[in-house]
């Protein structure tokens, strides 16, 4: 009887190196093919070009793949339970680095049941690197980016989004990623923030900084990353240039637009009351959403109506009579805002309005209510968790601290561990 030979591809194009390895894994039996999950592989390197089941196909067309199944998650224990393979076929490259806590698990779940890990050598062809970066500047690309958003609210059902301002932080929000219980951790998409952005510019958070000046924030961002963008559009201006910006924000490939439900000179929400916030009619706001999406050209872009009721006391019953009139006026996604640290009038509204609307996705900004993890904002009904500030509040305390650190010793030297070293910075910028 032959063996059960287990490999697994988080690929989404074959190359001669995958049909390399595939054949020496044949020879060692049976060869079973996993291929990750649209969600695994989204999570661990890059949003696949290709979803699932096409790249299953592609695998079950291959000569000498007895067979082909989902690998649900980066973590291999428990596909390796359920098939129980003989042997584990894989490169040498997970030896190190981020990988080599699974292959870990790998060898400790084999050694339990008699199993073998055979590993080839990684093939480091140019040619194959050169193929990984056509295809991450592919999602760059606005047509590929735009309607990812959407796409991945359906898959995961819950995505998170932490604030970008420039090409750097673009680049952490692109790159950070957590390995955690068999599991890949990283962010869905970026939030360009007009307090954020206007911070690094050193202008008061007022809708001050104009459109032209934060569009070269988003070509910034976008000339570096390839995840989703949701630009906060504050209170959307007038409509007529509402649809302008509506238009712009497509055409650049950016996926979501959230405007507030106020007027006249914007003031930052987490004031409240404590200053004169003026809150537009259900009516002008119904109709500035609507035109915004008759402007629109695509499918893919989507208008988020940001509510203020509970922000400026308004209470729960306008709240909601504003989100199902601004549902009906068209928008493709409701934001919920609080102050308060206490999350209870959060979740009193998604239940009171998924009682009524089971699919309009919810979008959460928890800054003031930040004790809820995301597993219990998605089961109660929320879609998308944005972390708003979080790089900009911890980024100018430790430059300040860097600065009153020189100051005080008169020198550099006692600053140099607060510094990540300069190679660390060129690697995470690339090339080109």
């Amino acid at each position: 009887m032959n063996k059960k030979v287990y490999i697994c591809f988080s690929t989404d194009m074959i190359h001669s190196g995958h049909i390399d390895i595939i054949r020496k894994a044949e020879k060692l039996g049976d060869l079973i093919v996993g291929v990750l999950s649209d969600e695994a592989v989204a999570s661990f390197k890059r949003y696949p070009l290709i979803p699932f089941e096409e790249r299953k196909i592609l695998f079950e067309n291959i000569n000498g793949v007895s067979k082909v199944v989902e690998q649900k998650e980066l973590s291999y224990k428990n596909i390796l339970n359920e098939i129980k393979p003989d042997i584990v076929v894989h490169g040498d490259n997970w030896k190190e680095g981020f990988q080599k806590p699974i292959r870990d698990e790998v060898v400790e779940i084999l050694k339990s049941y008699g199993g073998e890990l055979v590993e080839f050598p990684y093939n480091k062809d140019a040619r194959y690197d050169e193929l990984e970066k056509q295809s991450r500047m592919q999602l760059g690309m606005p047509d590929y980016r735009r309607g990812r958003l959407k796409k991945l609210i359906n898959m995961k059902g819950l995505v998170t989004a932490i604030e970008a301002h420039s090409g750097i932080t673009g680049l952490i929000a692109e790159k950070t990623t957590v390995l955690q219980d068999g599991k890949t951790y990283q962010f869905d998409a970026m939030w360009i923030s007009s307090l954020c952005d206007s911070t690094a510019k050193g202008k008061p958070d007022i809708e001050l900084v104009d459109m032209t000046s934060r569009f070269r924030t988003i070509d910034d961002i976008m000339e570096v990353t390839t995840k989703p963008i949701i630009f906060d559009g504050d209170t959307g201006g007038l409509t007529e240039h509402f649809v302008y910006t509506v238009r712009s924000l497509e055409r650049m490939g950016v996926s979501m637009v959230i405007i507030e439900d106020k007027t006249g000179l914007k003031k930052n929400s987490l004031f409240g009351t404590e200053v004169k916030q003026t809150q537009d009619s259900i009516e002008n706001f119904c109709a500035k959403i609507a035109a915004g999406k008759k402007a629109q050209k695509t499918k893919d872009f989507m208008i988020c109506a940001r509510i203020e009721s509970l922000i400026l006391e308004q209470g729960m019953e306008d709240a909601l009579t504003r989100a199902f009139a601004f549902v009906g006026a068209g928008a493709d996604s409701i934001m919920i805002h609080s102050r308060k640290k206490d999350p209870s009038e959060i979740k009193e509204f998604i239940e009171k309005f998924r009682e009524i609307d089971k699919n309009t996705p919810i979008v959460l900004v928890p800054t003031s209510f930040n004790t809820v993890y995301e597993d219990e904002w998605k089961e109660l009904g929320a879609n998308i968790i944005i972390y708003a500030n979080q790089l900009t509040r911890t980024g100018f305390p430790a430059m300040q601290d860097a600065a009153r650190t020189i100051l005080e010793n008169h020198r550099a030297k006692e600053c140099d561990d607060k510094c990540m070293s300069i190679k660390e910075i060129i690697t995470l910028i690339p090339e080109e």
